[in-house]
């Protein structure tokens, strides 16, 4: 398997899922979102699947599948907790090059809504800013590239990731 897909991490709200669109057709390349893998897998959306059996047993589903893909030229937008398997981030690492979106908390918190459903893994307890503060050094960590967006447009966040990709 060649290195050269495009992985995108980072916060959910960070833009993974619009950038990550956008970005896969300016360069030509294919996409694939893999929380819609998940969905489409096990046949329900993410909130009712960590509903169901919880935020770790779901952790080890998001991780199972995103180690399995087979990408050729794709950019992949992850689910922003996929960072808590190490096994599945050093497995994106061999076939492409992981791209962090790091934006502003306050970004995040104007952007999103119910965390539950939009169906975040988030730990009992824990805030927007807890989880935040816990992801960010696991996204440092395992990106290749750290693309810092101020919450502009879509096109500027886009060429912001091109340049950093050259």
């Amino acid at each position: 398997m060649k290195k050269n897909n495009v992985i995108l991490i980072g916060m959910p709200g960070s833009g993974k899922t619009t950038i990550g669109t956008e970005l896969s057709e300016k360069i030509g390349y294919g996409y694939i979102d893999s929380d819609s893998v998940i969905v489409a897998r096990e046949g329900k959306r993410l909130n009712e699947i960590i509903a169901e059996i919880g935020r770790e047993a779901f952790l080890d589903i998001e991780a199972k599948i995103n180690s399995e893909l087979c990408a050729d030229r794709c950019v992949i937008a992850t689910g922003g907790s996929v960072i808590y398997r190490g096994y599945a981030m050093e497995k994106l690492k061999t076939i492409g090059r992981i791209v962090y979106l790091k934006i502003p908390y306050e970004i995040i918190e104007q952007r999103l809504g119910d965390l539950k459903k939009r169906g975040v893994a988030l730990k009992e307890g824990f805030t927007l800013k807890d989880l935040y503060e816990e992801r960010t050094p696991l996204y440092e960590k395992y990106a290749d590239i750290i693309v810092e967006l101020k919450g502009d447009t879509i096109a500027k966040s886009v060429e912001e990731v091109v340049r950093a990709l050259q």
